[in-house]
């Protein structure tokens, strides 16, 4: 299927039908005006040509008509979180009225917390994979101690086993087996930032539902090369940012979905703003919150514009690209990843990442034996731009929009350099 050469390399780039999304993105370059090997987009994306045209347009409506562009602007900034609706929707895999863009990812689990972390006397634990994100588990402790429950009782770790680096579902099970009837919230990553492992999103909603439990995900490292099928997944709540492989620029906006069957449930807890009530009339400011049905009814203050433009840029590449086509083509790009570093045949490496392309998004996270932060410093040094997790993990991420075959082909060509 691949060939290790660069007669291939360049052949498959060649026949790529995503090939002219590269032209559409800033890569950056070194002192001597040469591309670097990018392969960061677990962190951060790169930045579409096209994001300073949409960040100019608002700012010449600004100026054009200051707090009449709300209604007067070309894109008027009342309703501006609508136009990203439809595509993230897609991106995402739920209805429209699912979704919302607000606030950043850390402030909208918090707010989801408010809503769908409802703890009693007896059932009031969380469960979170052990190796999360750490704001998600700083986020749970705190949630905890809000509440008055001891994080080091409340917070249940789904760990791998003894000498694995991946969570196996079966122990999960176990853990809902066993305390069930104690846990009130699975908060789960849905693609792990460490490890690459992607969750069973279904299973794993199922499996809290079966017990009575809510159910939420943290799609911070899925959004946008995986389909997480939200809506068919059952899950009572997602969040997401969107500077990851949705390319919208450090500190952008972030996402979240609220299932529809809890659209119109006034008797959960919400933190309320003026920007979820009722659109017709949020501005005779004197009625009691009356909120937005759906996820739209979570939102609290009117959206930073400039950040949504961004965001907007970017999406409507995604938009005539295809997601199913951005899909298709990540696959294929990290298996090659994973067959060329197969390829190098040295002990010392470890690809801790599934290798069931269906258990994995973009992202391999590569372990080293015996390396330090060191072995990355000489990559960055040759050229490469990759992400480094303490202990011993290279994370490489091929983003299908700008990524080529020739760019991982070039990563690997480097690790083997430096490695020697």
């Amino acid at each position: 299927m691949y060939e290790n050469n660069l007669a291939f390399v360049i052949q498959k780039d060649q026949e790529d039908p995503l090939k002219n999304y590269r032209k559409e993105f800033l890569i950056p370059t070194n002192d001597e005006g040469i591309e670097l090997v990018y392969l960061c987009g677990n962190s951060l994306g790169l930045q579409p040509k096209k994001t300073s045209n949409y960040l100019q347009q608002e700012l010449n409506d600004w100026a054009k008509f200051g707090v009449e562009g709300h209604t007067d602007a070309k894109n008027p900034w009342l309703p501006y979180h609508e136009f990203l609706t439809n595509s993230m929707a897609k991106i995402v895999g739920a209805k429209p009225s699912e979704i919302v863009i607000m606030n950043s990812l850390t402030t909208n689990l918090h707010l989801m917390m408010v809503s769908f972390y409802q703890p009693t006397k007896n059932k009031y634990k969380i469960v979170i994979e052990s190796d999360a994100f750490p704001s998600d588990k700083y986020a749970m402790e705190s949630q905890l101690k809000f509440h008055g429950y001891d994080s080091n009782d409340g917070l249940i770790l789904w760990k791998p086993r003894e000498g694995e680096n991946l969570c196996r579902f079966e122990d999960l099970e176990k853990i809902m087996e066993d305390q069930g009837d104690e846990i009130a919230l699975l908060m789960i990553g849905s693609t792990n930032y460490y490890s690459g492992q992607l969750y069973p999103l279904k299973k794993i909603t199922d499996l809290g539902h079966k017990h009575n439990s809510l159910v939420g995900f943290d799609l911070a490292h899925g959004v946008g090369n995986i389909q997480p099928n939200l809506h068919e997944t059952g899950a009572d709540f997602a969040v997401w940012c969107t500077y990851k492989y949705l390319n919208s620029g450090p500190g952008s906006l972030g996402g979240c979905f609220v299932h529809e069957r809890h659209a119109n449930n006034t008797d959960l807890n919400r933190f309320a703003g003026w920007w979820g009530h009722n659109k017709q009339t949020r501005f005779n400011m004197r009625h009691e919150f009356d909120a937005i049905p759906g996820a739209e009814g979570w939102q609290l203050s009117n959206p930073a514009i400039l950040s949504m433009a961004a965001i907007r840029a970017s999406l409507d590449l995604f938009e005539t690209a295809g997601f199913k086509n951005i899909i298709k083509k990540s696959k294929s790009l990290t298996s090659f990843l994973e067959f060329l570093i197969n390829e190098l045949n040295d002990d010392r490496i470890n690809i801790i990442t599934p290798e069931n392309p269906e258990e994995r998004g973009c992202q391999l996270s590569i372990q080293v034996k015996s390396a330090n932060k060191n072995l990355h410093t000489q990559l960055t040094k040759n050229g490469v731009i990759s992400d480094w997790r303490e202990p011993d993990v290279i994370r490489v991420a091929p983003a299908p929009l700008y990524n080529s075959y020739q760019d991982v082909f070039e990563f690997v060509q480097r690790l083997k350099k430096v490695l020697n």
